[in-house]
């Protein structure tokens, strides 16, 4: 198993201005040399998880360990060891399928395609459950968090899961189930299964969607991730961790969640390293673009895909000061050259994304 160690909580504010020169030094490195030359490559194929494995939580470590190192080298993988710049949306499009899955949990009816609708072409109005399940996802995957009580707080009043439960105590249990464990995946379980013993009084889903979150953020801090990704709620659904052929899934607090939590991190991390390597791809494409754009706004518009799940005509033309029409022409010419993708499937109102 990994076990790199990084017991201070990650600081918002600090991460906020590293973000702002990051950022900066992207678009300046951009006009310099708009070629993408980063080529991943994907883990071997001994390390992707089976079902077959059962409930040997020797091997569930093992492989977790294996895929969570593999996403750890591509996220380092940067200049200076820095992230790539997909790494936007590589985690939006992870907090996509957070959401769905937790939709799927939760027995609401909204699919994938309903929350990036419902996100992009919402305006940013009052949503439905899915969806503030959705941009609590999408929130976190942007910024650094610590488990203090405001971040917590937040977290709870976003999933609409306000309770009299004491987050200050919450907080220091979570503190301690980072700096206590020997490894990523034990800091993961530690977390998870400390928040739903302090989440009692608030209903099991919003509960357990929270526990799962908090699994992410726990890891991400003992291997010393920039920002979090959602992982853990991505897979834990998955036919494979279920006890048998229609057996119930597993749950924090369960007797074997560490073994659960262990499988799902290796389903998950391996899924992630296979969508960057993707995206890594599709990078290169829409770079190698960039110099046959005559738009004034496309350097803007270049960054908006790199860092969101999809960026609709509407937004772009807001962002970087196009008209419609010619935020439209745009999209049409990186769809000619190859460098994006429309997602929605229709003819109006659409979406485009790596």
């Amino acid at each position: 198993m990994l076990e790199i160690d990084s017991t201070a909580s990650i600081d918002t504010r600090a991460s906020s201005i590293a973000t702002k020169k990051r950022r900066a030094l992207t678009r300046s490195s951009r006009s310099a040399e708009p070629h993408y030359s980063l080529e991943i490559q994907p883990p071997p194929r001994w390390t992707r998880f089976e079902a077959s494995t059962g409930d040997d939580s020797k091997a569930a470590a093992f492989f977790a360990g294996a895929n969570l190192l593999a996403l750890d080298q591509i996220l380092r993988s940067g200049d200076a060891g820095v992230e790539p710049c997909f790494c936007g949306v590589l985690r939006q499009r992870l907090a996509l399928k957070a959401a769905s899955t937790c939709a799927r949990l939760a027995r609401l009816r909204e699919d994938e395609a309903a929350l990036r609708d419902a996100e992009h072409l919402g305006g940013g109005t009052e949503t439905t459950p899915a969806g503030r399940v959705h941009r609590i996802w999408r929130l976190f995957a942007t910024r650094s968090v610590g488990f203090d009580v405001a971040t917590l707080s937040l977290a709870a009043q976003r999933l609409g899961a306000q309770s009299d439960s004491d987050t200050p105590g919450l907080a220091d249990s979570l503190r301690e189930a980072v700096t206590s464990a020997d490894n990523p995946l034990a800091a993961a379980a530690n977390a998870s299964e400390a928040a739903m013993s302090y989440l009692e009084a608030v209903p099991a889903i919003d509960a357990e969607i929270l526990a799962l979150w908090l699994a992410d953020v726990a890891l991400a801090q003992k291997l010393a991730w920039r920002l979090p990704i959602p992982l853990l709620v991505t897979e834990i659904a998955h036919p494979a961790l279920r006890r048998a052929q229609h057996g119930r899934r597993p749950r924090p607090g369960d007797g074997d969640w560490s073994n659960a939590l262990a499988a799902a991190y290796a389903l998950a991390a391996r899924e992630a390293a296979d969508l960057a390597i993707i995206l890594s791809r599709q990078t290169q494409k829409l770079c190698d673009a960039a110099p046959k754009l005559r738009a004034k706004g496309a350097a803007r518009v270049i960054e908006m895909l790199l860092d969101d799940d999809c960026v609709s005509p509407a937004r772009a033309a807001r962002t970087a000061y196009l008209s419609d029409r010619a935020a439209r022409r745009l999209f049409d010419r990186l769809i000619e050259l190859g460098a994006v993708r429309e997602l929605s499937g229709r003819s109006s109102f659409r979406l485009y994304g790596l």
